[in-house]
């Protein structure tokens, strides 16, 4: 297997540090607001929002509904990522993040202010529906933009200790929101929380706005994106073909390879945060307090071991380390599920801080992997389209789709066994970009 990183290597480029450092900064910052306003979602839809909205049925029936609510999310983000690369590709990086931002910051304090199904009716879900398909397109347009920003201002060497800054944005999204939430169960009442403490983490990112203005005031266009843009005459613009339609004609199979490579760690990162969380305070009776205190300790360790895992693949290669967290996930999805069978915290923590070691050392080298399989223009389009497929049939479905085999089966180890064939397709498409890079 070829373990050279890229088949794209992105071109030095000679840019301040204090610029560089300013954009990484806020590139991390706006992936870390961007996504703690994604993940409030999932799990308030674990604890809450399967009894407010679809109160109708049973319990089971109200999270399956609240999870494919969820769901839409994803369904919504190769959208974002289709839109905001064809004008990212055209028009800059910097315009589509701060547009992201801002549909993220209007969405999530939208669904803050929603009123109930009881107090509405019907309209409550559907417009729950709507708002969380707006959180989709945000998230969809936010990544390639915020990647793109850190990996283009990146000097060479650097790409992927710079792409993980946007990568640290998961693990600080996820701290954030269940630390969130943990503050406003700690301060209300179970019924109070159920009332309008929920509401508290979703009207908290109002504050997006203000990175977005930030931003869009602060932060430079990439070197990177002028230089290409600069090598385009008027009249090539003009006439210079989509880069959808370019992706589409000729770059498909790298879009969809990529998506195949990640879907498992999207999937099992969701299984982690959201699934388990469901899982074990429905049907293992554990307290929500305590799960979540176990959620967010694991997710601090990712804030070390995404930026050294990208720093190794700046070393050894994305490639191999991308594949050892595609296998590390494979071999523990049965021991992962072995020990949260057992209902103990100490052993709930333990495999999902192994679980998150190996999901970690294949998003911290993910950025700069999938900057490098596409040349600058275009770049956010394919970026974005594999990461956001991967999204889709990975992180979107994995909640739904692990409470469907726990229902049918009775058993978690029908979920590891998801787990495995989603790893078995990541190893064999990293192997063909892997043989692809070779080749070339």
């Amino acid at each position: 297997m070829d373990m050279a990183p890229s088949a794209h290597p992105l071109p030095t480029s000679t840019v301040p540090t204090v610029n560089r450092r300013r954009v990484a900064t806020a590139a991390a910052l706006a992936s870390a607001v961007e996504w703690y306003d994604y993940f409030v979602f999932g799990i308030a839809a674990a604890l809450v929002l399967g009894d407010l909205y679809f109160p109708a049925g049973s319990s089971t029936a109200g999270v399956l509904a609240s999870f494919a609510t969820f769901a839409v999310g994803f369904l919504a983000r190769p959208l974002g990522g289709i839109v905001a690369g064809q004008l990212g590709d055209k028009r800059g990086r910097k315009p589509m993040l701060v547009l992201a931002l801002t549909l993220m910051g209007v969405a999530t304090t939208g669904i803050g202010l929603l009123p109930t199904y009881e107090t509405i009716g019907v309209a409550a879900p559907i417009l729950l529906v709507f708002l969380r398909v707006a959180q989709g397109v945000a998230v969809g347009a936010q990544w390639g933009g915020a990647m793109l920003l850190a990996t283009e201002y990146a000097p060479e060497g650097k790409r992927g200790v710079y792409g993980s800054v946007v990568q640290l944005g998961v693990p600080i999204g996820v701290v954030t929101a269940n630390t969130v939430f943990l503050l406003a169960g700690a301060f209300t009442s179970e019924s109070a929380f159920a009332a309008w403490g929920w509401r508290i983490p979703f009207l908290i990112g109002l504050f997006v706005l203000a990175l977005a203005w930030y931003i869009h005031t602060r932060v430079e266009e990439t070197p990177e994106f002028r230089a290409a843009e600069r090598e385009l005459s008027e009249k090539e613009k003009s006439e210079q073909t989509s880069p959808l339609r370019t992706i589409l004609r000729n770059h498909l199979g790298t879009v969809l390879l990529a998506g195949g490579s990640f879907a498992v760690n999207t999937a099992t990162f969701y299984i982690l945060i959201t699934g388990v969380l469901d899982y074990t305070t429905r049907e293992l009776d554990m307290k929500r307090s305590a799960v979540l205190t176990v959620s967010l300790c694991v997710s601090l360790t990712q804030l070390i071991l995404i930026p050294a895992s990208a720093a190794l693949s700046d070393r050894v290669g994305r490639i191999r380390v991308y594949a050892f967290g595609a296998a590390g996930i494979a071999l523990w999805a049965v021991p992962l599920f072995l020990l949260i069978d057992t209902g103990s915290l100490l052993w709930l923590g333990v495999g999902t801080f192994v679980a998150s070691c190996f999901l970690s050392i294949m998003y911290g080298p993910q950025a700069a992997l999938f900057a490098e399989l596409f040349t600058a223009e275009m770049r956010y389009t394919g970026a974005s389209l594999g990461y956001q497929i991967a999204a889709v049939c990975g992180g979107g479905l994995a909640p739904f789709v692990m409470v469907l085999l726990l229902e049918a089966t009775g058993t978690s180890m029908a979920v590891s066994a998801y787990i495995i064939g989603l790893s078995v397709i990541a190893l064999l498409s990293i192997k063909v970009l892997a043989d692809r890079a070779r080749s070339r």
